[in-house]
């Protein structure tokens, strides 16, 4: 699924033209970047849990040469899914 698949959801769910519904995901998906950036958590009850974790430094490898590279420290963002969408991810 790609975004303009959840935004024709949208339209078609609430009746609302396509370019607004398309406003609609683009503020949400903003929101959420904005939040992420500042480290914040986002739990989307029923769906999952987005959380910026700090990322260890190290050694990694290119694998086209095998030069050693190093990895610097950093954040990543980590998903959790929520207990409703486990079992289906499973199936």
């Amino acid at each position: 699924m790609i975004k303009a698949d959840i935004v024709d959801r949208v339209a078609k769910q609430t009746g609302v033209s396509k370019s607004k519904a398309e406003e609609v995901v683009d503020l949400i998906f903003e929101s959420m970047k904005e939040a992420l950036a500042r480290g914040e958590r986002i739990e989307l009850r029923g769906f999952g849990v987005f959380t910026v974790k700090p990322r260890k430094r190290g050694i990694g490898r290119n694998p086209r040469t095998g030069q050693k590279v190093p990895i610097p420290e950093g954040k990543t963002v980590r998903f959790k899914p929520g207990k409703e969408i486990s079992p289906r991810i499973d199936e």
